[in-house]
């Protein structure tokens, strides 16, 4: 008998909440699958089966569960129950390749051509300053039939992955290779709509268990090399990104090539021993790998940063006792009046926006021989995913409550997670929070995110011992850093805002504006 434990999924993290079960007390699960979801207070997460066997969970749905508890038991001894499906019998050799084409050609009879001749898929503008994407992958090969709207390759901007679709049902030509960088308006593929399109209700009976059985031994497994769409289960994939680990030098020893936490753990249990099978361990092998252009982006940007801001970074330091006190008391009230919990960044975004508010040169930017102020608070939250750092905006802090913020942290983190941000919730934040704390930082200098002025670094809580009337007393305690340009933000106003929200941060109470705060915690 196994314990299947609440994973660790960030520093700052103490606790999560079981949201459902996905498989039931008392049931067979394979190693790997998918027996819980979890939530936090930024994201909801999957956990996995570490071993096949008998099911028998610990904690109920809705229950609130610290890092570590255990979830739920596996007896790994437990033999796998029979199915009770009926065998099939193996078809005569001699008369399968002469009865197998007959059907196959009916579905043609009855399939709408559409009749419009070859039609050019473009790729389409996405943006002012964008001007060219690169292909990442073809989800669809040379000569397959596609239908509209169909999903058929994965494009990469500078700022975020999309897909591109079919413009209409028929064979499909490509006229590019993944990897290309392609301009916007040029062509990438060709479709054919005067070749018909079977209806998929209509498609060929005879070839399913063909198709079935190639996709039980997909190659780039059965070959021991990595798959091109690398896949994980989330707490492998956290750790992944935490650790900033390839995955191609991780062996995947989950169901369908799936790389699970203890492959994760092996590979970083042996620094500088490549997974690939058939390769000498401790090699000096080199390899490279053409940036994206995410990763050209955010490079070209945080070097344009450093070297056309005055920037510099001031410290403070702020006493969590306050907020971690309230969102213990009240977080099950919060949770049940709003259906989110009640998390760290949405104190944070509420007190900066209160900041910006009362000094707004750190809510400003500079516009060639122009200062432009805003009366409004757009907060870009910065988020880490495995093909770079993306800065979604929450838009009007100022006017948000603390379930509106944590709601929307959670939709756009959930968003950049599956590369499903969109080029408007990238754009237009005047004020940037990043939180190296997740991830374990003390203290950070955290670099302006242009064409913005300043930005806040949280770091991680920890206990450290503190001089408080007299006595030394034991606090938990967070660095905070605002790093700011010099040249528009002057050394008076980036400290006041910076305790400011220290401020407001010790006193949450101040955050609610004077009114009754377990009252408007609840309404808010």
């Amino acid at each position: 008998m196994i314990d299947i434990k609440v994973p660790t999924v960030g520093e700052s993290i103490s606790e999560v909440t079981l949201l459902k079960w996905v498989k039931s007390n008392g049931q067979y699960v394979e190693r790997d699958e998918v027996i819980a979801e979890l939530e936090s207070e930024k994201a909801t997460f999957e956990v996995n089966a570490e071993k096949a066997g008998i099911l028998t969970t610990v904690a109920n749905e809705g229950d609130t569960l610290a890092i570590g508890a255990v979830l739920a038991r596996i007896d790994e001894t437990a033999a796998k129950p029979q199915e009770n499906t009926p065998a099939k019998a193996p078809a005569p050799a001699t008369q399968q390749p002469v009865q197998q084409p007959a059907p196959a050609l009916a579905p043609v009879q009855e399939a709408r051509a559409v009749g419009k001749g070859r039609l050019e898929v473009k790729v389409p503008t996405i943006g002012e300053s964008i001007s060219e994407v690169t292909l990442l992958k073809w989800a669809k090969k040379e000569g397959d039939l596609v239908k509209r709207d169909e999903v058929i390759a994965e494009l990469e901007s500078e700022k975020a992955t999309f897909e591109l679709n079919a413009v209409e049902s028929g064979k499909l030509s490509l006229a590019a290779k993944e990897g290309d960088v392609i301009k916007i308006g040029d062509v990438v593929a060709i479709i054919d709509t005067d070749v018909a399109v079977p209806d998929k209700e209509t498609a060929p009976a005879a070839t399913a268990p063909v198709e079935a059985k190639q996709a039980t031994t997909p190659p780039a497994v059965a070959e021991g090399k990595a798959s091109a769409d690398v896949k994980a289960t989330p707490v492998a994939a956290a750790i992944i990104a935490d650790k900033k680990i390839d995955p191609k030098d991780i062996t995947a020893s989950g169901s369908a090539g799936r790389i699970v936490k203890e492959d994760v753990l092996a590979a970083l249990a042996n620094p500088g021993k490549k997974a690939f099978k058939g390769q000498d361990l401790l090699s000096r092998n080199e390899r490279k790998e053409k940036m994206t252009n995410l990763r050209k982006t955010i490079s070209r940007r945080l070097v344009e940063s450093k070297n056309t801001t005055a920037m510099l970074t001031t410290f403070n330091e702020v006493d969590m006792t306050a907020v971690m006190e309230i969102r213990k008391i009240y977080k099950d009230k919060f949770k049940e009046a709003h259906g989110v919990g009640l998390g760290f960044m949405s104190f944070f975004a509420k007190a900066c926006a209160i900041a910006l508010g009362e000094w707004p040169s750190v809510n400003a930017y500079i516009d060639g021989d122009e200062l432009v102020y805003h009366n409004y608070a757009d907060i870009s939250i910065a988020v880490s995913t495995p093909r770079g750092l993306t800065v979604p905006v929450i838009r009007n802090v100022e006017s948000l409550g603390m379930a509106d913020i944590e709601k929307k942290v959670i939709e756009l983190a959930n968003k950049a997670r599956d590369n499903k941000l969109t080029m408007e919730e990238l754009q237009g934040g005047t004020f940037t929070i990043t939180n190296g704390g997740v991830f374990g930082s003390l203290m950070s200098t955290p670099i302006i995110n242009l064409p913005q002025s300043a930005i806040l670094g949280m770091h991680k809580i920890q206990d450290r011992p503190m001089a408080v009337n007299g006595q030394v007393v034991i606090k938990p305690m967070m660095y905070i850093a605002l790093s700011y340009d010099h040249r528009i933000i002057d050394g008076r106003e980036s400290v006041s805002f910076l305790v400011r929200v220290k401020e407001l941060l010790e006193n949450p109470a101040l955050l609610l504006m004077g009114k009754d705060p377990v009252k408007t915690l609840l309404e808010l």
